[in-house]
């Protein structure tokens, strides 16, 4: 079974807890504290595969947990990484957040890319020793990594995308013009599954076209096969729609010209703008004055016609010419941009709980919805960092630390995150 979409939750490792240790050696007196680092927590990283062509394999796994990395030890030994998770999908496909539908990853290159980040290793009891304080007994846990549910959308990369309705010769052509060889049959929906074929034109020189399968009246609104194959022409950079010229079905080929063209706009306005030739099937079939007939409205509207005979090849190659021709002038296939997680307004942050502990003047605060917070700062940027500040007010974090007894010049540590604290 052909699978285009999945949903799937995916959680990177933690980090490893940090060490508390004490150098303990024969004839060394008070030799201090040598608690190790954490080790990092294993990234969720995807990467295309070409040996992949359906997402089906995500039907029966939806769950996917890196490793958590490896405590730290004494005698300042950091805990080992740990491994990532690699997951490979088919060379097309989108990772959205399932919740807000945001772009995380596009993944249509050769490079791996990390969708969820492994936790940091926390810090051993080595890094809190100062001139006042030389025994301290605590250490920092491992952080959390992140976690999320994400859908899976495959987009096939291809140059050129064959629509039109059903049986009107799609498959018939992306078999004689490549090494593709889909299912051909006198029915309706013969072909259930888009089918790519590579067609070498000269040396060095070859497009990829895919075969759409058919669509029909109302595929906008995902009537028929719709919206599970209308995706797949969003990336292609020429459309060739394939029109039974000959009506051999009985339908007007006028109408099934306007009718699809109307369910690519539907679906995606910008399909409407996409470079499209068109080509009369079935010519063997027709009447002159039909095959003209069309020609006249389809120049009308300002495209350019083929009337071909796609079983026998005949006038396929002027097409194909064609084809090429507009491909040299046309941008590559669309490759969609990470969308940044927005940051959200201090007021809807609201009062959270957060849990503060105080060892040896160091004040740990703690809070599952701080995390969120901290990774959508960039603590490089001064107005982030303002940011930062409104949401530690507001929420209640600085007066829960007054609270807490903090005195200006105390250490307060949010997770990764130390700074002094001032009144």
């Amino acid at each position: 079974m052909f699978v285009d979409i999945a949903k799937i939750n995916i959680q990177a490792g933690d980090g490893g807890d940090g060490a508390v240790s004490f150098r303990r050696e024969k004839y060394v007196a008070s030799g201090g504290p040598d608690g190790g680092d954490g080790g990092r927590g294993g990234n969720i990283i995807f990467q295309a595969d070409d040996n992949l062509s359906t997402l089906a394999d995500f039907r029966y796994k939806r769950k996917y947990v890196a490793a958590k990395g490896e405590n730290g030890r004494g005698k300042r030994c950091s805990g080992k990484n740990a491994e990532d998770l690699l997951i490979r999908v088919p060379r097309g496909t989108l990772i959205k957040d399932a919740e807000s539908g945001r772009i995380v990853a596009d993944i249509s290159g050769d490079e791996p890319q990390v969708v969820a980040h492994g936790g940091r290793g926390g810090w051993g009891n080595i890094h809190f020793a100062t001139p006042t304080r030389q025994t301290p007994r605590f250490a920092k846990p491992g952080l959390p990594g992140e976690a999320m549910e994400v859908q899976l959308e495959l987009k096939l990369l291809a140059d050129v995308g064959l629509v039109g309705y059903p049986n009107v010769g799609k498959s018939t052509l992306v078999s004689v013009v490549s090494e593709a060889k889909p299912v051909i049959a006198d029915y309706h929906f013969t072909t259930i599954t888009p089918v790519l074929g590579v067609v070498r034109m000269a040396e060095n020189s070859s497009f990829v076209m895919a075969d759409i399968p058919g669509l029909i009246e109302g595929a906008g609104e995902g009537v028929g096969l719709g919206h599970q194959f209308l995706r797949h022409v969003e990336r292609c950079r020429l459309l060739v729609h394939i029109v039974d010229v000959a009506g051999s079905e009985g339908r007007d080929p006028v109408e099934d010209f306007k009718t699809i063209n109307r369910e690519l706009e539907k679906f995606n306005p910008e399909l409407a703008k996409r470079p499209m030739l068109v080509a009369g099937n079935k010519c063997d079939l027709a009447e002159e004055e039909q095959i003209e007939a069309f020609r006249a409205y389809v120049e009308e509207e300002g495209y350019e016609f083929f009337p071909i005979m796609a079983a026998i090849r005949y006038q396929v190659d002027h097409l194909l010419q064609r084809i090429q021709e507009m491909l040299s002038k046309l941008p590559p296939v669309v490759r969609y941009e990470p969308e940044p997680e927005p940051m959200k307004p201090v007021e809807e942050i609201g009062n959270r709980r957060v849990n503060i502990t105080e060892q040896d003047g160091v004040y740990f605060v703690e809070g599952e919805w701080l995390l969120q917070v901290i990774k959508s700062v960039n603590f490089d940027d001064y107005e982030s960092l303002q940011y930062f500040q409104r949401v530690l007010i507001s929420s209640g974090v600085i007066d829960a630390l007054r609270e807490a007894g903090i005195q200006e010049g105390d250490t307060v540590s949010l997770y990764d995150i130390e700074f002094d604290f001032v009144n």
